[in-house]
């Protein structure tokens, strides 16, 4: 009996035993995996300045300067590195320099930024980066990029980069970009580039490119490149390029290439290259060429060139060496040892040169006389005698 007794209460101790220690195996349990994910958080949480994460594994939502996030994260001004895959929706610009990396979309109330943009950037005033943006960005005052702006560029007031720009950019006052520009560039004043232009650039004022410009460029006082132009170029006022220009100029008063220039010129009062023009040129004024003008040239006033080629319609004109057809009612002058191969119709044909084909006015002048003159007076330097001054037609008489 005492020994029943016994064994009975060695059995109740070691039952009581065994559950203690089942009960402080599960309470150790429990603390390690409370320690666990207190690890993450804190983990998460080391990596922040400022910021509240509630996340797992970087997915959820951060508050303040959280460094990763894929989901959304709220700040009041971004500092410091940080990637957001998602949504960043900031107040203020970031601190500089500007550290961040958005993947998704960019928030701004009232402004937002980060160093790179990549997909949509939308802010009440503005939007900035100091690397690039690539994608869409809309803001009702203006959208910034120091080194790119590539995809659909919408600001109210102004926009510009100071690298290239790529796809569309309208601004309601003006856009502008320091490198070059591949697309459409639009600018209620003003439209300019630093670089190469390829595509349209239109201003209301002025659009310009600093270097060559492929495409059409459309400014509402003026237009031009500062080299060389492949396509159309429109200026309310003058339109222009600093090298050569091949395609359709347009200029309101005027327009001009510092080389040479193939195509179609139009001009209210005058149209001029430093090199060669050849193609047609019609202008209020006057028309000329440094080196040559081929093809067809009409100007109010007049017309000239070294060498002239084509046809010529002009008041008055003149050239070192032609082969043309001139109609200039007023005058036309070949310089001292130039020469004449064509046609000249005018009042006063001054050829103090040679002339090889057909002068028709009231008073013809050949210095050395090889075709024929008709007119109320002829004179033919090479001819003897009499033979010199003759009326109504005169030929070389050996």
């Amino acid at each position: 009996m005492r020994t029943s007794a016994l064994v009975r209460r060695v059995a109740i101790v070691a039952a009581l035993a065994l559950g203690a220690m089942q009960g402080a195996s599960a309470a150790a349990c429990a603390q390690q995996r409370s320690d666990s994910s207190a690890r993450v958080v804190q983990a998460d949480s080391s990596a922040e300045d400022g910021g509240l994460a509630l996340t797992i594994g970087n997915w959820g939502v951060g508050i303040g300067n959280v460094r990763r996030v894929t989901g959304i994260r709220l700040n009041y001004r971004d500092r410091g590195p940080f990637v957001v895959d998602g949504v960043n929706a900031t107040i203020w610009m970031p601190y500089e320099p500007a550290l961040g990396v958005v993947n998704g979309i960019a928030l701004g109330v009232p402004v937002t930024g980060a160093r790179s943009i990549n997909g949509l950037a939308i802010g009440i005033a503005g939007v900035g980066a100091d690397d690039r943006i690539d994608g869409l960005a809309l803001a009702p005052v203006g959208i910034g990029s120091g080194n790119g702006l590539h995809g659909i560029m919408l600001a109210g007031l102004g926009g510009g980069t100071g690298g290239d720009i790529s796809g569309i950019a309208l601004a309601g006052i003006g856009m502008g970009s320091g490198g070059g520009l591949n697309g459409v560039m639009v600018g209620g004043v003003g439209t300019g580039t630093g670089g190469d232009a390829f595509g349209l650039l239109v201003g209301g004022v002025g659009a310009g490119a600093g270097g060559s410009l492929r495409g059409i460029a459309i400014g509402g006082v003026g237009a031009g490149a500062g080299g060389d132009v492949h396509g159309l170029l429109v200026g309310g006022v003058g339109a222009g390029a600093g090298g050569s220009f091949t395609g359709i100029g347009i200029g309101g008063v005027g327009i001009g290439a510092g080389g040479d220039f193939d195509g179609l010129a139009l001009a209210g009062l005058g149209a001029g290259t430093g090199g060669r023009l050849r193609g047609i040129v019609i202008a209020g004024i006057g028309a000329g060429a440094g080196q040559s003008l081929e093809g067809i040239a009409i100007a109010g006033v007049g017309v000239g060139a070294p060498h002239l080629k084509g046809l010529v319609i002009s008041t008055t004109a003149g050239a070192s060496e032609a082969r043309a057809v001139v109609l200039a009612p007023a005058y036309f002058r070949i310089v001292d040892d130039g020469k004449l191969s064509g046609l000249s119709l005018s009042a006063f044909n001054h050829i103090k040169g040679e002339q090889h084909g057909l002068t028709i006015g009231i008073f013809n002048y050949a210095r050395e006389l090889h075709g024929v003159q008709i007119g109320i007076l002829n004179y033919a330097g090479n001819n003897h005698g009499a033979l010199k001054l003759l009326p109504v037609l005169n030929v070389h008489l050996p």
